[in-house]
């Protein structure tokens, strides 16, 4: 088939190359432009790079909005458009123009965490599986048709960057045998059930600030999510910004007020957590290690030298 190929980073990257090692035809590739957004930094190999030392036309756009590139998707005659880690909202002009419609492909277990950052997301909520999704496009984002879907398990110790290597891994074999089955007459496809769909933003700052209201569990998922290259999770200790860089669920149950800094476990230090934490019922945040406002990494038992005091939400 002819393929025109959207796609960013290295999502987008691992989907083109997949593209250009099958017997299908890439003969066009929309991109965005570089990006210096903290997370659009990650993983962020050149489409464009590849398309070019390939020799297949490229085209940078934010949107793809314009009256010139629809002229030249036209001009391409796709049978299918394959689009990952498109960052905007495709026009039904343009993913309904080829033969074959559009396939996206989506690094989540549709219909579950549409939208942006789905293995974060997913971590931090405990799931247990996270996988790739290539389906349909239709009028709604991520919800079209699924075409194939392949999943992996979620490890107690996993990080997001371990989990983004596990589905990195999967764009390849899900792409093509997405493709595989469309070149093959496939016309109908599994409808997402819409009553089990969510759909989430894109992170930002606020979005890794600890909150100690929050359980230990969920804290210690959300210092994995926010691994290295990730931006880490962050408190702040006697006004002075803190970065959490590792850290696990206390073996004992300590009361008190969250956010207290409580006691030596371990090779840790623990964080009293969870918003009902004054019934002592409740595990706390055993922090191994953090980084300081002047970039120093260490071990949470050399840098808090003592019991008590506080770790807060904001200075």
């Amino acid at each position: 088939m002819r393929v025109v190929m959207f796609g960013y980073q290295t999502w987008g990257h691992r989907t083109l190359q997949a593209l250009l090692d099958s017997e299908h035809d890439v003969v066009l590739v929309v991109t965005h432009p570089k990006s210096e957004h903290a997370y659009e930094r990650i993983w962020s190999d050149s489409v464009a790079d590849l398309a070019e030392a390939r020799g297949v036309p490229v085209l940078i756009r934010n949107r793809p909005d314009d009256d010139q590139l629809f002229e030249r998707l036209r001009e391409a005659d796709p049978d299918i458009i394959v689009a990952n880690n498109w960052r905007t909202w495709i026009p039904p002009r343009i993913f309904a123009l080829p033969r074959h419609g559009t396939l996206n492909i989506h690094d989540s277990l549709l219909p579950k965490y549409a939208g942006f950052s789905p293995l974060i997301w997913a971590l931090i909520n405990g799931e247990s599986e996270v996988g790739v999704t290539a389906h349909m496009m239709n009028d709604e984002l991520d919800a079209g048709d699924i075409v194939r879907q392949e999943a992996v398990t979620v490890g107690p110790a996993d990080t997001a960057t371990d989990l983004f290597h596990k589905t990195v891994d999967l764009i390849g074999p899900v792409t093509t045998g997405a493709l595989g089955l469309i070149a093959a007459g496939q016309t109908e496809f599994t409808p997402q059930d819409r009553s089990e769909a969510t759909f989430f933003h894109k992170r930002s700052a606020e979005d890794i600030r600890i909150d100690w209201n929050w359980p230990a569990g969920d804290l210690a998922r959300l210092v994995r999510a926010q691994s290295d290259p990730y931006p880490s999770a962050f408190a702040f200790h006697r006004g002075r910004r803190i970065e959490v860089l590792a850290a696990v669920v206390s073996q004992g149950r300590y009361g008190g007020t969250p956010g207290r800094i409580f006691y030596r476990e371990g090779e840790g230090v623990v964080i009293v957590a969870g918003a009902d934490a004054r019934t002592g019922r409740n595990h706390g945040l055993a922090v191994t290690r953090v980084r300081t406002e002047d970039g120093r990494e260490l071990p949470a038992t050399e840098y808090f030298t003592t019991m008590g005091g506080y770790l807060t939400s904001r200075p």
